[in-house]
């Protein structure tokens, strides 16, 4: 059996992306899809997505992370999917599609970038010198000085494994802020064990958790641009006295590649 994937990215967060609308596609093989997203041994990629068909929108979609578990909801692949979705005729400019954490909204604009709408964020809990929110996935979003120079993959790790997230342990994120509402952001991300050059779900977390420790910023709508190793993202939302909604993520979803799976 052969399979067509194709390869698209989001500010170098990459993704195999199928066409499983046949439902042919083995979704209980865990091994095989670790082994397409192995670096040295696969196509490579940060997770893999499958689009399928839905009875009430315009597609579903659905993410493993790159060790072949299901994984949560991911902001850069739900963009890139939009984009594929695209590419495959089942959209045009805009859509709603199902995700694991549910509906999403999204629109492409007419500079090709992918605009995403996030869940609400309602509940946000300080942890050591940080916050701890859920953004589709859960995050930790931590402020330090020199994000550049800062051991990620080490510190991502520890926090990633600590008994305080046990058992499904959470993303990490290192954020510093460069100027009023610009933000570096790194992020080690669970599933991938690695830091990746971008998160959607994790900008938006460190977006939402800057603007709550900010404290002089006003209520009201919001924009907060994201830099990351792949690239810039920007987070707008509203904010009502701590919660947050109308959250949107927007940045460039390309393709990359496509070629054919031997089964």
């Amino acid at each position: 059996m052969e399979i067509r994937f194709f390869k698209y990215q989001g500010t170098g967060n990459d993704f195999v992306m199928i066409d499983n609308r046949s439902q042919q596609f083995p979704v209980e093989d865990r091994e095989r899809i670790a082994a397409l997203c192995h670096r040295r041994f696969g196509i490579g990629a940060d997770g893999l997505i499958l689009i399928q068909t839905h009875p009430v929108y315009a597609f579903e979609m659905i993410y493993f992370n790159a060790d072949g578990k299901r994984g949560s909801f991911c902001g850069n692949g739900g963009r890139c999917a939009v984009a594929f979705a695209a590419q495959l005729g089942m959209i045009h400019r805009n859509a709603d599609f199902w995700a694991a954490d549910g509906l999403h909204r999204a629109r492409i604009d007419e500079q090709e970038q992918v605009w995403l709408q996030m869940t609400d964020v309602a509940h946000m809990s300080t942890w050591q010198e940080g916050y701890f929110l859920d953004t589709g996935s859960p995050h930790v979003v931590l402020f330090v000085p020199s994000v550049a120079n800062f051991p990620v993959y080490e510190q991502g790790k520890k926090i990633r494994y600590s008994a305080d997230f046990a058992p499904g342990g959470t993303n990490v994120n290192f954020v510093e802020i460069l100027a009023d509402q610009l933000l570096h952001v790194r992020t080690y991300e669970r599933g991938v064990e690695d830091e990746t050059y971008s998160c959607g779900t994790g900008a938006t977390a460190a977006a939402i958790a800057y603007h709550a420790a900010q404290q002089h910023l006003a209520n009201g709508q919001q924009t907060v641009r994201v830099c990351t190793k792949g690239g810039n993202l920007q987070v707008s939302f509203r904010c009502d006295s701590g919660h947050f909604s109308d959250v949107w993520l927007a940045g460039p979803a390309q393709y990359v590649f496509s070629g054919i799976i031997q089964f």
